[in-house]
């Protein structure tokens, strides 16, 4: 048999793209590793790392300190150095200020926290390009969210061009990543393979790659730049699109699926145990899946249901189906707290049926782990509940085909492919979460993953009531939890960090647990609980608190999932203009769970108009998609719901909330490309090339 000979392009590909960011010149083994906090280890990272803000430096176009808008929107402009100075807030915390001026005017320039650190370089007297926020000051503009870079002889001979801005880290300099990108722009010349089908080139009239990738680093012109970001937004979106559509094929192509009757008695006993009527979201949801799970072709499906929306009764359904079927169900949730609680539920709902269910987490041990650890390897345990713990080596099953995450975003793409493959079948796949996703997120994330998606609350939740007040109103908002605890009711106080910080002004929990526990809430129990705990540590404090031995727990967001204490009816958030709406509202979901009307308060030390219309939303809206989407437009797709965790490459110039038009058709075309062996085989070759098996291990989700 003829031996398959390398295509020539790929190995030259492989023989200059992935060579070491230290083989250019002038890259020595600091810059290198200063360029690796920037994620670029190899010459193609170099030219995949877009200048930063999308700012460029068009000496044409400066405007002078007089002339720049104060309206606290990003711009760039020159200036000279006039004084560096320390200085301290109200709260005594370090922020540097340096003082610039031009022929018009002077600006004052502020660093807080670990952007002091870019002060050093600077010199009194030399000539600087400033980037930042401007807005009006008492006696001069105040920039904040600045950089300013030293210019030398280098910027000034090319002032008559318009020139990159880069981010940068450590000792690295504009001039440094702006050498590097041109040597790999020159390597690029000699060969660099087109990325896209050339049919797709001309009917969209995009630019070549060489062509794109000079002007995306050292444009012409404007309009040529915008032709350039259009066709990398295009490339990135469409050849992610064409990874997750050819690898989601090839595993539904893989291991059979199980095919499961119709629904049974297991599955009726369940229902008979429900203390309340099913909603029409709930039921809804269960057709979508049990109609899944009658089909040979495995299910991958993302139930996402708001806060308290009544998931884990979806998942008892599936489990009672599986078991009636004769198979094994498990469900992996992110704390051993979590898993606790779903335990006893799915044991309550259980009750009527012969399923045994079991839990295993890191802390059973000794002979009961083993007769656990035997009888799941014997199929005499139809369900299981479990941490991280079932994915360990030891944990064997007898027949396994439905596999449960619960608040997926948790867990590695690693850790639910390695539980998924402990099946001799493709099994079913429900990922379950509380962290509502828009669409534009679930589209790039999950694929062609079916969605069904629980709004609504179970018969009996009250909605819960959101204020908004800054920390001048502290001392009546803990007098207040005083009394809802001396009623009988017990709180939570959130923080955004575990101890002080030199970097961050605002309250952490153990300050806050020191403060209250001392001072306004001295008369109660208060407990600290924070993620540096030690299991143990954390199992007794929560048990505590759910016992009703703590009245009020101070925590960080280590409560944001899974917590569930029907007395608890208010929850002060300190320091809320930190947190996500999004994330807001999974914290504001730990009360409201009993019959008592209950409380959130959001508490911030800013007064800035911005943020406290964003808190707002908080007051105004309870329905977790919306704030998701809201969450999405004001901090972007990469705070929201870090596309890391699921394994996928980082976007490196598409905004998904922006692009959405180009997601929508690049998908279109991807799903005719991957139709297309002809089409899609010089695809393939850019995708294992650029994406290697990440694509491989999400689809086992």
């Amino acid at each position: 048999m003829q031996e398959k000979k390398e295509r020539p392009e790929l190995v030259v590909i492989l023989l200059w793209w992935h060579e070491p960011v230290i083989s250019l010149k002038g890259i020595g083994p600091k810059k290198a590793l200063d360029l690796r906090k920037l994620n670029v280890e190899t010459i193609g990272d170099i030219l995949n790392m877009y200048p930063r803000f999308n700012s460029y430096i068009d000496y044409s176009r400066f405007k002078k300190i007089k002339e720049l808008a104060t309206n606290n929107e990003k711009q760039i402009f020159v200036c000279e150095i006039v004084s560096i100075g320390e200085k301290y807030s109200h709260k005594g915390k370090r922020y540097s200020l340096v003082t610039v001026r031009d022929e018009t005017a002077y600006a004052e320039i502020y660093f807080f926290a670990q952007q002091r650190f870019l002060v050093k370089k600077l010199k009194v007297g030399n000539k600087a390009i400033a980037t930042g926020k401007v807005k009006p000051g008492r006696t001069a503009r105040m920039v904040t969210e600045a950089s300013l870079q030293p210019m030398d002889k280098e910027d000034e001979q090319e002032s008559l061009g318009i020139l990159p801005v880069y981010s940068l880290a450590g000792s690295l300099t504009q001039n440094d990543l702006r050498r590097a990108v041109k040597q790999a722009l020159l390597l690029a010349e000699k060969h660099l393979p087109e990325s896209l089908p050339q049919k797709i080139i001309s009917e969209r009239k995009l630019l070549g790659r060489l062509e794109a990738l000079n002007n995306i680093h050292f444009p012409k012109n404007f309009s040529i730049l915008k032709a350039a970001k259009d066709r990398f937004i295009f490339e990135e979106l469409y050849l992610l699109q064409c990874g997750l559509l050819y690898y989601r094929n090839k595993v539904k192509s893989g291991k059979k699926g199980i095919k499961h009757g119709k629904d049974g008695v297991g599955v009726s006993r369940v229902l008979d145990c429900l203390p309340f009527q099913m909603t029409d979201a709930q039921k809804q949801a269960w057709l979508e899946i049990s109609l899944d799970m009658q089909d040979e072709k495995p299910m991958h499906r993302l139930l996402q249901g708001d806060v308290g929306s009544g998931k884990t009764v979806i998942s008892a359904l599936a489990l009672a189906k599986t078991a009636e079927n004769g198979y094994q169900g498990c469900i992996m949730v992110p704390t051993e707290i979590l898993a606790q609680q779903h335990f006893q539920t799915l044991t309550g709902l259980m009750e009527k049926t012969s399923f045994r269910v079991e839990l295993l987490t890191s802390s059973v041990k000794g002979s009961k782990r083993k007769e656990i650890l035997a009888d799941l390897a014997s199929g005499n345990i139809d369900i299981i509940v479990g941490t991280h713990a079932l994915i360990q080596d030891e944990v064997i099953f007898n027949s396994l085909t439905l596999v449960i995450t619960d608040e997926q975003h948790r867990f590695g793409v690693e850790q639910r492919a390695k539980l998924a493959n402990k099946s001799e079948f493709s099994p079913d796949v429900l990922v379950m979460t509380a962290t509502p996703i828009p669409r534009t997120l679930a589209l790039t994330v999950y694929g062609d993953l079916d969605v069904s998606v629980m709004r609504g609350l179970p018969p009996g939740r009250k909605p819960i009531e959101t204020l908004c007040f800054t920390n001048e109103k502290r001392p009546e908002i803990y007098a207040g939890m005083l009394r809802e605890v001396k009623k009988g009711h017990q709180a939570y106080v959130v923080c955004p960090l575990i101890e002080e910080s030199d970097t961050f002004d605002v309250n952490s929990a153990s300050e806050v647990y020191e403060e209250l526990s001392h001072g306004y809430l001295r008369e109660i129990t208060c407990g600290l609980l924070h993620g540096r705990m030690k299991e143990t540590e954390k199992g007794k404090v929560m048990q505590g608190f759910i016992n009703g031995s703590i009245d009020v727990l101070v925590a960080t967001t280590v409560i944001e999932v899974g917590v569930n204490v029907p007395n608890a009816s208010l929850m002060v958030i300190e320091g809320a203009d930190r947190f996500g709406l999004a994330q807001m509202h999974q914290l504001r979901g730990r009360v409201g769970r009993g019959n008592n009307q209950s409380y959130c308060v959001l508490l911030t030390d800013s007064d800035k108009p911005e943020t406290l219309a964003r808190l707002k939303i908080m007051h105004e809206c309870s329905d977790g998609f919306v704030l998701a989407e809201k969450d999405l437009e004001l901090r972007g797709a990469g705070q929201l719901f870090g596309m890391r965790q699921h394994g996928l490459p980082d976007l490196h110039i598409a905004d998904i909330l922006h692009d959405m038009d180009v997601l929508l058709e690049a998908r279109t075309l991807a799903k005719k490309t991957v139709a297309e062996p002809a089409m899609f085989s010089d695809v393939e070759i850019v995708l294992k090339n650029q994406f290697d098996e990440r694509f491989q291990r999400i689809f086992n989700l």
